[in-house]
């Protein structure tokens, strides 16, 4: 997939973004979703536009929260291990660990999940509402899956959502462009670097 994703007027989800609006650095808040060995694939394309937004958000002084999903025991598999045959992340091997390449600092937060959304049985939101969040901007992998689904708890639990399109990736084009349909149409609104520093640098 490239790396070079961008919302346009000839983008397949263009016609759905009939809303715009600027995060508003006081109440926002990164999110940064499972970065991890496991998803490198996928993951290394978008690492310096997703190292850009991260770097964006820390001259905001935006916090920065990390995922990271992993898996301890059957008991914590759920309806993933059922649907991906059991492929997958399991907690204390190198699969599991963030990508050294990406700009993490000391005061960043990393939230441990085992399932799609970074907010179910987590203790994020009640972190966010602490802080006085009151917006989210959702970055990493995998696009259509805990990226998508995080937007759209975050979206019904009260949280105004911006969704990035080229800090995001997936294993395929076509289900990266499907979510951001989705999202411009029900959830999130849109962004990407150049959009983020516009917004940020007129706060």
């Amino acid at each position: 997939m490239s790396s070079s994703l961008k919302s346009s007027s000839t983008s397949p989800y263009s016609k759905y973004e009939i809303r715009n609006r600027n995060p508003n650095p006081k109440s926002c808040a990164l999110l940064v979703i499972d970065m991890q060995n496991y998803f490198s694939s996928m993951a290394t394309p978008i690492l310096p536009h997703l190292n850009t937004t991260i770097s964006l958000c820390r001259r905001a002084s935006i916090p920065v929260f990390f995922t990271r999903h992993r898996h301890k025991s059957p008991s914590d598999y759920g309806m993933l291990g059922e649907w991906w045959s059991g492929d997958l992340v399991f907690d204390g091997t190198p699969e599991a660990e963030l990508m050294e390449a990406l700009d993490r600092d000391g005061d960043d937060m990393v939230v441990e999940k085992n399932t799609y959304s970074a907010f179910r049985n987590t203790g994020l939101e009640e972190k966010l509402v602490e802080m006085g969040v009151e917006e989210v901007i959702v970055t990493g992998v995998m696009t259509n899956l805990c990226c998508e689904t995080t937007a759209r708890e975050a979206f019904v639990r009260g949280f105004r959502v911006f969704f990035s399109s080229d800090a995001t990736a997936t294993s395929d084009k076509d289900l990266h462009e499907a979510t951001l349909k989705n999202m411009a149409y029900g959830f999130a609104y849109l962004l990407d670097c150049h959009k983020l520093q516009h917004a940020i640098s007129f706060n």
